[in-house]
């Protein structure tokens, strides 16, 4: 079963290693090899104390997470954005990337009309995943056309 709870500075290490793993095993060839690093643990642990993340954990262990707040791409604190949502590899399809979803749409339904997420226009996964939870692609590109956004309205 999975439940979902707030994330906190304690979960840097293990939110950081989920990070880099899920980004190396999901991106492969379309993105650069990530690093797990101190310096990388340490921004994990200092934006989980923050608030608005959340981790999902199977039988207790933490199996991935996720994370809002306003736009930062447009800049628009009256626009959602959905900042990153990750999990790790043995987990995936057994609903833990759902879970979080479903939590990280309730929290930007309640402060946002809309909100916004990019991703590599190269990357059905992650594209069949939004449009999947309800998520519309936008029509916007940045980096050159290489990332898409999609929209999700509340209101």
């Amino acid at each position: 079963m999975v439940t979902v709870r707030p994330a906190g500075a304690d979960d840097g290490p293990v939110v950081a290693r989920i990070y880099v793993a899920s980004w190396n095993d999901g991106f492969g060839d379309l993105m650069p090899t990530a690093v797990l690093d101190d310096g990388r643990i340490a921004r994990w642990s200092k934006t989980l104390a923050g608030g608005n993340w959340w981790v999902a954990e199977v039988d207790g262990i933490v199996a991935g997470f996720v994370g809002i707040g306003p736009s930062r791409d447009p800049i628009d604190p009256d626009l959602g954005e959905l900042d990153t949502i990750a999990v790790d590899s043995p987990y995936w399809r057994q609903g833990v990337g759902t879970a979080l979803m479903h939590e990280a749409l309730e929290h930007l339904a309640a402060h946002y009309d809309e909100a916004i997420v990019w991703t590599l226009a190269n990357y059905p996964h992650g594209q069949e995943f939004y449009a999947k939870t309800g998520w519309r692609l936008s029509g916007s590109t940045r980096d050159d056309g290489r990332q898409v956004s999609y929209r999700r309205r509340f209101r």
